[in-house]
């Protein structure tokens, strides 16, 4: 009899060795197979993240440039009204000196029209 339970006890311990084996083989795929994703999953990030920084970038200096040119645009407008606007007066005071009686005229009549609209707008906003 203690030769069988010597065998038996020989068989378990062989069986618990392969399972651990097996246990011990199967951390290590199954950790292997983790890093493997992990990795995989990394270098998918370093590339969006490169991809994303070039485009952020790009993004950065197109907005710069549109800046640069929105203002570019702004001084141009504004010189454009502060010429048409200093032509139009030296235009007022060229044509007063030349036509003093016209011009207090058409300032009269310009005076009269403008008082008429107020207090006919004055009338409705009354109702």
């Amino acid at each position: 009899m203690n030769e069988f339970n010597t065998d038996v006890g020989s068989g378990a311990k062989s069986m618990v060795d392969t399972a651990a084996q097996t246990a011990e083989h199967a951390i290590r795929s199954s950790q292997r197979v983790a890093n493997q994703a992990v990795d995989r999953y990394t270098d998918g990030i370093h590339a969006v993240r490169t991809q994303t920084g070039a485009a952020l970038d790009g993004i950065a200096a197109s907005a710069g440039h549109l800046k640069q040119r929105g203002m570019e645009v702004v001084r141009e407008g504004s010189h454009r009204l502060s010429e048409t606007s200093r032509h139009a007066a030296d235009s007022t005071v060229g044509y007063i000196r030349a036509e003093p009686v016209k011009s207090m005229l058409l300032a009269a009549a310009a005076g009269a029209t403008l008082l008429a609209l107020l207090s006919l707008f004055g009338r409705r906003a009354a109702r």
